[in-house]
């Protein structure tokens, strides 16, 4: 961030104003910059809402609260309590006081009319003429205003807007006579429906959104460069290091190149290869890059659920080996086997130790079920010996680490089928797994259509993005022209 900032400073932007001007007070803020943030923060919000709503099907707002063991949740409940024990008060004494009263009748009314749809117009001007504020404020003065009647209009307006989900809160709502317990529960209620009238737009949005999203997000994105130039520069550290992977790759498939000699990268491949990076990211490094954060916490789930899939397709082949078909192929073993080592495995992926912990009880269950299953079977079939259970269990023990051969085995067989995944593109039919992930394959394969939905709609998104800076790392600049030619 420091760097950033020293680069603005150098820049010296015409609409930047200067600090040292005698009609600015000595410490103020630079007011064009901190509008241009904040500009720059509603076009990331609006992107980032935008996206959400595009991909993720499931996408909706939902009430928060702060947890009631929190400070923030013991705070808002001081404050409100002693804001309801107020009005508690105020229409206790004699004669009550509907000050606030009248502002909160007000509130109800604003709520209401921000849940009327456009054809709604007989029921707004009913509203209008009903919750009169002027002609409330006349009964407060006269001693006359009637609290239950009003709550009773806005309990039926309530119940002939709410969604049918909202109907037994809303009947509740009459079951209340204190007039302080109603209005809270009209208060509460209404936020709820509120939420429900975003959550329905939302619903009704998504289709229009669908057909201009690639255009939408593109268009943000590009303000968003505008005004931060810098917002690409992680993008293209991630894809200079992709093609230095790539290029390794390369050379290692083929003999005659050394490590110097150059080769011919395909941009595909290249951008592939950097899709499947994000799927191994390091959590501890911030330079991701700016095109995938949107996605970032899918990316990291699928990334969680890829490790575990390896972990429990490694486990499953080293048993296969040691016992053979027989054991695999008895009724119901195979399917009990990976309830086991899903359950045990669960969450174990954030820490070494844990994982450590997981694979060595695993071990023992693996061994607790392939013995019971040979005796289940009764005299015709064989215990396997001592040596052969202790050695199951000392190679599963070892596949915590990233460097056992099991475990990178299986973890390039499911790189290579991701990658075909890819490349065959999001309408293709599904590659078939190697033999190594075919207990896994229907995992793998709904891994492996939600990672292509990702990587196939910020392909779409931010190619033009993306092709500049893959040109320039294919394409040094004395190949450039050749490279044009070419075409």
């Amino acid at each position: 961030m420091q760097n950033q900032r020293d680069e603005a400073a150098d820049d010296s932007p015409a609409d930047l104003p200067c600090l040292e001007k005698l009609d600015s007070p000595t410490g103020s803020p630079p007011t064009a910059s901190l509008s241009s943030l904040m500009e720059l923060e509603n076009c990331v919000s609006n992107l980032s809402l935008a996206h959400e709503i595009v991909v993720n099907r499931d996408f909706c707002f939902k009430p928060q609260s702060p947890p009631t063991d929190s400070l923030e949740g013991r705070v808002t409940d001081i404050v409100h309590r002693a804001f309801w024990d107020c009005l508690q008060e105020e229409l206790s004494s004699s004669p009550p006081n509907y000050d606030h009263a009248v502002v909160l009748l007000q509130e109800v009314k604003t709520m209401l009319q921000s849940l009327l749809l456009p054809a709604h117009v007989r029921l707004r001007s009913q509203m209008d003429e009903v919750l009169d504020m002027e002609l409330i404020q006349q009964e407060v003065n006269h001693g006359a205003l009637d609290l239950h009647r009003l709550a009773g209009y806005v309990i039926n307006t309530m119940a002939s807007l709410c969604a049918p989900v909202r109907d037994p809160e809303v009947r509740a709502l009459r079951e209340l006579k204190d007039p302080v317990e109603l209005l809270r529960g009209i208060f509460r209620v209404l936020g709820l429906m509120k939420t429900d009238m975003v959550n329905f737009t939302i619903q009704s949005l998504r289709p229009h959104l669908l057909q201009q999203a690639v255009q939408y997000e593109r268009a943000k994105f590009q303000q968003i460069l505008d005004k931060q130039p810098a917002s690409l520069d992680n993008t293209a550290a991630w894809l200079q290091a992709a093609a230095s992977e790539e290029a390794s790759a390369v050379r290692a498939r083929s003999d005659s190149s050394g490590p110097d000699s150059p080769v011919h990268l395909s941009a595909t491949a290249v951008l592939n290869r950097a899709y499947m990076c994000l799927l191994h990211w390091d959590p501890r490094d911030q330079k991701y890059p700016e095109t995938a954060l949107m996605d970032r916490a899918r990316l990291d789930a699928l990334g969680q659920q890829l490790q575990m899939l390896i972990l429990e397709a490694s486990v499953l082949l080293l048993t296969n080996a040691q016992c053979g078909g027989a054991v695999f192929s008895l009724r119901g073993f195979v399917g009990k086997l990976r309830q086991s080592v899903a359950a045990l495995l669960e969450g174990s992926h954030t820490r070494e130790a844990d994982l450590k912990g997981a694979l060595l009880g695993l071990g023992e269950t693996v061994l607790q079920q392939v013995t019971d299953a040979l005796s289940g079977q009764g005299g015709g079939a064989e215990a396997l010996p001592r040596e052969s259970l202790d050695l199951l269990k000392g190679q599963i023990s070892e596949l915590w680490k990233h460097n056992n051969p099991v475990r990178t085995l299986i973890g390039e067989r499911v790189q290579v089928f991701l990658q075909a995944m890819l490349q065959g593109g999001p309408g293709k039919r599904s590659p078939e797994p190697p033999a190594p992930l075919r207990l896994v394959s229907a995992e793998l394969a709904e891994l492996g259509t939600a990672f292509g939905r990702i990587v196939h709609f910020n392909r779409t998104v931010f190619g033009p993005f993306y092709a500049p800076i893959l040109r320039k790392l294919l394409f040094p600049p004395g190949d450039a022209e050749t490279a044009e030619d070419s075409r």
